[in-house]
């Protein structure tokens, strides 16, 4: 080889070798998280935040379990410190605010609540915040069955009634609200009321047929998610029966409904009758055979 190229090719072999040991140094990039915060306050006692912690992945957002998260009121300082949250499996965490900042609670008529993350190994660091306003909201069932939400905000010392807010009206039940009629949502008037028939007559309630109304607002931007609740006797009364030691769906093997037994039994004897028959089927074509190759040997 000619000393030209042999130079040539030792500078080449040079150049990448300290290219890889560049991208063998370098450090993974770290990933950024994306940090939503929530607002919630219910029959408008203790407000409490939920945050959510998501990263995207190909395009697409996943929640981050095992986030540590400090939240703060308006600054983040230690004086204004609410806690401190990891998220869970989904991602999220949540958190009530202290009595400790009561004083502060009550020196403003609006509240910014700030999430922070210090970063880590894996993921940068990330803040996240939501500004809320003051308000309530109250709920009236009339005789009648009309049900009435009002939503107030506080303004300087007293609650003045807000316009064009959406309420959702609903039933509590264990799965997901149920909402009184067809109508989703309704809006509040000038006087900060929204009212909606009830249309779910003979829906189960408890032993006394009680049921929960509950008056909702939903991701408000400036309100946040309130909520109230409300009982009532307009549900059909549910008693308990006791079933045990009677054929039911749900009772032991020996107490299965007869219908499901003979079902169950009949399937069973059709199967194996059907296999049974082909095994006779198989020891009779080879008796068949048997008797055909001795008939053949005779001759």
């Amino acid at each position: 080889m000619k000393p030209q190229n042999k130079s040539i090719a030792t500078l080449l072999t040079i150049i990448f070798l300290l290219s890889g040991y560049k991208g063998f140094t370098q450090t993974a990039q770290k990933a950024d998280l994306s940090i939503a915060v929530n607002y919630f306050i219910s029959n408008n006692k203790v407000p409490r935040l939920m945050v959510k912690v998501k990263t995207k992945v190909n395009g697409r957002f996943q929640n981050v379990a095992g986030i540590s998260l400090k939240l703060f009121l308006d600054k983040d300082t230690a004086g204004k410190f609410i806690g401190k949250v990891v998220t869970n499996d989904d991602g999220e965490a949540t958190a009530y605010i202290p009595p400790s900042l009561k004083s502060q609670w009550g020196n403003s008529l609006k509240h910014i609540f700030v999430a922070t993350f210090d970063g880590n190994k894996k993921y940068e660091s990330a803040n996240g915040d939501v500004t809320v306003a003051k308000a309530k909201i109250l709920i009236d069932a009339g005789s009648d069955k009309t049900i009435t939400a009002s939503v107030f905000e506080m303004k300087d010392t007293s609650w003045v009634p807000v316009k064009g807010v959406d309420v959702v009206l609903a039933i509590r039940r264990m799965g997901a609200d149920l909402a009184i009629n067809d109508t989703p949502a309704f809006t509040t008037d000038s006087t900060g009321k929204a009212s909606g028939d009830f249309k779910r007559d003979g829906i189960p309630g408890d032993a006394k047929g009680n049921i929960i109304l509950v008056a909702k607002v939903l991701d408000n931007d400036q309100y946040g998610n309130l909520s109230v609740e409300k009982t009532v006797p307009w549900g059909a009364k549910f008693t308990m029966v006791n079933l045990f030691g009677k054929r039911t769906l749900f009772a032991t093997r020996d107490k299965a409904p007869l219908w499901l037994q003979l079902i169950a039994y009949s399937i069973m004897f059709i199967v194996w009758g059907i296999l049974v028959y082909l095994v006779f089927n198989v020891f009779k074509i080879k008796k068949i055979g048997e008797d055909i190759t001795a008939g053949i040997k005779k001759q």
